[in-house]
């Protein structure tokens, strides 16, 4: 989406980053009924609730019957400040993520990723690491094999998904100047493996791939000149791409049923609509989060917030996904939130301590459980820079 605010491209672009679940749904583990994020860790698994996460509450047997149904409320804080110098250690993410320039999680080995560039994204395909990586004004997408020294190119790619249980990867190549501006003509992928299906998209700049669901890639693209997003399916195979009239998508969920997309964008911040795609129908609209995801089940949508300025994000955000109920948010300085499982938000989150490489912040992957608030540690603070694969 093209803006002449600058401002405004820093909002888009924020959001552009922001991670699509992955992998399969892990088992559940509910947090304590009653923690704050620098307090105990999450505790063994139990029986996931049916609705948005809550429980009831009072915990004290009344003096005599209520005549109502009694509130249900949140079993833990709905605002969550997160000290990372207090957290607990827990158990390492369940999918793949970036510590310095190793690939960790998930299905496979650590891998190392070669050469210096920077690493814009990485997703696991089997035992296959992929990582989007720098390369000049623009970018280019290397493969790497499970044998050392393996390392296959794509040129321009810049976004990359993969398939729910990490058979398959989209991606997209995008043309850039030499300015870093977008061209008009790229190309999508579709990856199982065995083969690549390919279709090229010559009136297209901005290509970004959203979601790889059912067998169907799903993405956006700004086409001739409209001044604004479109969104797309297409069948790997098939010799053209479907429009799907939901203007300005920023996130899809896992199972294609919904997505978010950008429907205003302020000086002021952001307003985010959650839409059926197979409908059109909007099911509610925040100004007050920037909605840049979804749990595997659809159930959560998660995000930051609808003004994006800064070093980070200053909040994480968890929604239901029906009603738009703002049901957990957690204050911090936050670079990218991505669902694990249906229960557990995994965050990049910075210590702004100046211990970084950068020399900004030293930086953890911290797991958050969406029933209860609590947070743990799933990497140790580390100058070495860390991300999450999408």
């Amino acid at each position: 989406m093209r803006q002449n605010n600058g401002r405004l491209v820093v909002v888009v672009a924020a959001v552009a980053v922001a991670a699509v679940a992955i992998g399969g749904v892990l088992a559940y583990r509910q947090g304590p009924s009653n923690a704050s994020a620098d307090a105990a860790p999450l505790s063994a698994p139990t029986k996931a609730p049916s609705t948005s996460p809550t429980t009831a509450s009072p915990s004290k047997t009344p003096s005599r019957p209520p005549t109502s149904t009694p509130t249900v409320t949140p079993s833990g804080p709905v605002k969550v400040p997160v000290n990372l110098a207090k957290l607990p250690k827990g158990r390492e993410p369940q999918v793949p993520y970036l510590i310095g320039r190793e690939v960790r999680g998930g299905a496979g080995g650590a891998v190392k990723i070669p050469g210096k560039e920077p690493i814009h994204q990485i997703a696991r395909q089997n035992v296959v690491v992929l990582a989007v990586v720098g390369k000049g004004s623009g970018s280019e997408l290397l493969k790497l094999g499970p044998t050392d020294g393996e390392v296959r190119r794509v040129a321009d790619v810049s976004s990359i998904v993969s398939a729910a249980d990490g058979s398959a990867t989209a991606y997209a190549a995008t043309r850039r100047g030499d300015d870093g501006g977008a061209l008009k003509g790229g190309t999508l992928y579709a990856d199982s493996g065995l083969d690549v299906e390919t279709l090229k998209r010559p009136n297209d700049s901005n290509l970004r791939v959203l979601g790889y669901v059912d067998g169907k890639v799903y993405f956006r693209a700004d086409t001739d000149d409209r001044g604004a997003w479109q969104f797309y399916s297409w069948t790997p195979g098939s010799s053209k791409a479907t429009e799907i009239t939901i203007g300005s998508p920023s996130a899809l969920s896992p199972d294609g049923r919904i997505t978010a997309s950008m429907s205003q964008i302020t000086d002021a911040g952001s307003c985010s609509d959650v839409t059926v795609v197979a409908t059109g129908k909007r099911l509610w609209r925040t100004c007050e989060s920037s909605v840049q995801g979804f749990t595997p089940d659809g159930r959560t949508a998660f995000g930051g917030p609808a003004y994006a300025d800064g070093y980070c994000a200053g909040t994480a955000a968890a929604l239901d996904a029906t009603t738009g109920r703002l049901f957990r948010e957690w204050s911090g300085c936050f670079h990218q939130t991505v669902a694990e499982d249906d229960q557990h938000l995994l965050i990049v989150a910075d210590a702004t301590d100046g211990g970084g490489e950068d020399g900004y912040g030293s930086r953890a992957i911290i797991r958050c459980t969406l029933t209860t608030g609590a947070c743990e540690l799933a990497t140790p603070l580390s100058g070495t820079g860390a991300s999450i694969g999408s």
